[in-house]
């Protein structure tokens, strides 16, 4: 059968014929059960708003129209929420609201926010004009920082130190903050050469080294493999008593020994630095420490240290997403279930990336019917209002690993359709519907799915070009498409870059 997708325009109706085709049952998947709904707060409502790149305006105003005030410090909360998920449009649209609708005046912290806010999503030239329609008297060293964050962030290296410059004349480095987060631009660069000289000014200067400046370094030489560097600098701190080691050093070194294939040495790390976790510390620590013992495929240890952060007896996402992530890196599917079954009955805050890293699990398992059932589940429960293009992305590779070609095809067009700037697909799915329509001699078909990423952004207008070409030629060469544009979407991917992040950010 020849499937035409381009004759007809995709609707929602298309892919919730296919989910809505399967009985879900309690017997087939464990974490079905509902969770008790809610209390209904503006934070709880912002954070199942839908889709992260819709406005979230339209939310504030119902909260309004509904007579319920917003307090400033109610929005400030909401903001840190939305910047700690990535969802920085919405963070900045927050920001907008507070002091353009609600008439709040905002402090030069709110300010710093926003200029991060702004480089984020507009890009650096926006935060650069925002920066200067600030008055002088307002650019203090905080609004400074997040100007060199800005730099940093988007490795301008030749104007983040010209900032790092006016802060010194103008005698706000007063602190490691601002050293550190050049410190970590020359560590992502590569420019370790100017660790040391940076280092060495902190030294003149009186200002000592914290957790994060040694961290840096450590990951610095772990970096460029270079242990016994690494080793030297950790002998040097722990015997240097002007400097207190803790936790986070030793993270450090168990990540470069994890990196440099040396077991024992990584886990010796480990224990140290279990040894050292403080009370207000435990929950990153332990977060970190999943994904560590995931990685040297220690699953007893694992779960040793879940039982740990139970103990903390607060409810916090980020864990349940790190060790959910873990289980499924482990292939533990049972385990994973019954940790997403928990999560589900307690969350307050909905976290999208949870249910779909359990889903992107089943689909590249070959558990496409728990996929579909899981996604059906959300629906009916009134969860989400219909899968965005990371479900999509999931059920379209798990159609295709169960050879469903014709719904592999038509659920990564939806996918595309429903994405935004920064996804990315699966590409070896794309490249089996693109040549899944090559043999079907529908070529027009997969022209349209190549336009789609092009008008989304997500091909370039010359990679379009050359592929539409091979098209024409009968030839789809998919090698091209290594070059689509954004990060990996992907659940499996998108969950093991959280985890590395929580490791970069305790460095």
């Amino acid at each position: 059968m020849k499937l035409v997708i381009g004759s007809n325009p995709w609707t929602y109706s298309c892919i919730s014929r296919i989910l809505r085709v399967v009985a879900y049952s309690t017997n087939t998947l464990s974490p079905n059960a509902s969770p008790s709904k809610p209390p209904d707060t503006l934070p709880i409502r912002v954070s199942r708003s839908g889709h992260p790149k819709a406005s979230i305006v339209p939310v504030l105003n119902q909260w309004l129209e509904e007579g319920k005030a917003i307090k400033q410090s109610m929005l400030q909360t909401i903001i840190r929420h939305l910047r700690s998920f990535g969802r920085f449009k919405q963070a900045l649209e927050v920001s907008e609201f507070m002091s353009e609708e609600m008439r709040y005046g905002i402090s030069v912290g709110d300010m710093a926010v926003r200029l991060d806010l702004i480089s984020k999503v507009h890009g650096i030239e926006q935060a650069e004009k925002y920066f200067d329609s600030l008055p002088d008297t307002m650019r203090t060293f905080q609004v400074y920082g997040a100007l060199l964050n800005c730099y940093a962030h988007h490795k301008c290296l030749e104007k983040a130190e010209a900032t790092l410059q006016i802060m010194r004349e103008s005698g706000h480095l007063s602190n490691a903050v601002s050293y550190n987060v050049m410190l970590n631009l020359y560590s992502r660069l590569g420019k370790h050469d100017k660790l040391d000289v940076l280092m060495q000014e902190m030294k003149e200067k009186g200002i000592k080294h914290d957790a994060f400046t040694n961290n840096i370094r450590l990951n610095a030489y772990a970096s460029s493999s270079d242990i016994e560097g690494m080793e030297k600098f950790l002998t040097t701190i722990e015997n240097d008593v002007e400097v207190s080691v803790d936790w986070h050093a030793y993270v450090a070194a168990a990540s470069a020994y994890l990196k440099a294939r040396l077991t024992e040495k990584a886990l010796e790390m480990l224990s140290r630095a279990e040894q050292l976790v403080t009370q207000a510390s435990r929950k990153h620590a332990y977060e970190i420490f999943l994904t560590l013992y995931t990685n040297l495929g220690r699953k007893d240890d694992v779960y040793r240290i879940w039982r740990l952060y139970g103990n903390l007896g607060k409810f916090f996402n980020s864990g349940y997403l790190c060790m959910i992530s873990s289980l499924v890196k482990l292939d533990d599917l049972d385990g994973a279930e019954r940790i997403l079954a928990e999560w589900e009955s307690g969350y307050s805050y909905y976290d999208a990336r949870i249910p779909n890293v359990m889903i992107s699990a089943y689909c590249r398992r070959g558990f496409i019917k728990k996929a579909e059932a899981y996604t059906v589940s959300l629906i009916e429960r009134g969860v989400i209002k219909e899968p965005d293009a990371f479900i999509l992305n999931s059920l379209a590779t798990g159609y295709q690993m169960d050879g469903q070609m014709s719904k592999a095809v038509e659920t990564m067009k939806a996918a595309i359709l429903s994405s935004s700037s920064g996804w990315k697909p699966n590409l070896c799915t794309l490249a089996a519907c693109l040549k899944f329509l090559e043999g079907e001699d529908n070529l027009e078909a997969a022209k349209e799915l190549l336009q789609l990423l092009e008008v989304r952004g997500h091909l370039s207008n010359d990679v379009y070009n050359g592929l539409v070409k091979n098209i024409l030629d009968v030839n789809v060469d998919v090698s091209a498409l290594d070059q689509t544009k954004g990060g990996s979407e992907t659940l499996d991917e998108e969950s093991t870059r959280t985890q590395e992040g929580q490791i970069e950010a305790s460095s």
